[in-house]
């Protein structure tokens, strides 16, 4: 099972785990799915969710990266809408499964994360037409 070196562990000053520690040997990884997210959710809950999202984009970008150690739970709050399989076919119960981030869906779900990216991207059209 791959770590990802400088992936944070959890949201801060919560108990809201991002990765785990080690690899489930007797069982394998925990699958993968889509739980459905309800409108009434907790605020906790949904700053986890965007808190691990942003974690996701600063680390990975739009760039196909690997399930490793990260937490089963907590991907699958995103997993089918924001975070998509890469591969095909998809393993969901392998921690080397190739995972990626749906960049327009979480734009639309999260974009106070994806702020920075949108001014970037215009700042870089303004350089071309000068």
């Amino acid at each position: 099972m791959l770590k990802h070196r400088g992936f944070p562990g959890r949201l801060a000053g919560t108990d809201f785990q991002f990765t785990i520690r080690r690899a489930n040997v007797k069982e394998g990884a925990t699958p993968l799915i889509a739980r459905e997210r309800f409108k009434d959710r907790r605020a906790p809950d949904r700053r986890a969710d965007e808190a691990f999202i942003a974690a996701l984009w600063e680390h990975f970008g739009e760039d196909p990266f690997e399930r490793g150690n990260l937490d089963a739970g907590r991907l699958s709050w995103l997993f089918g809408r924001e975070v998509v399989a890469a591969e095909d076919p998809f393993d969901p119960k392998s921690y080397e499964a190739l995972l990626r981030i749906d960049v327009r869906r979480a734009r639309q779900s999260y974009p106070d994360v994806f702020w920075d990216a949108d001014v970037d991207d215009d700042d870089d059209d303004a350089d071309d037409d000068a």
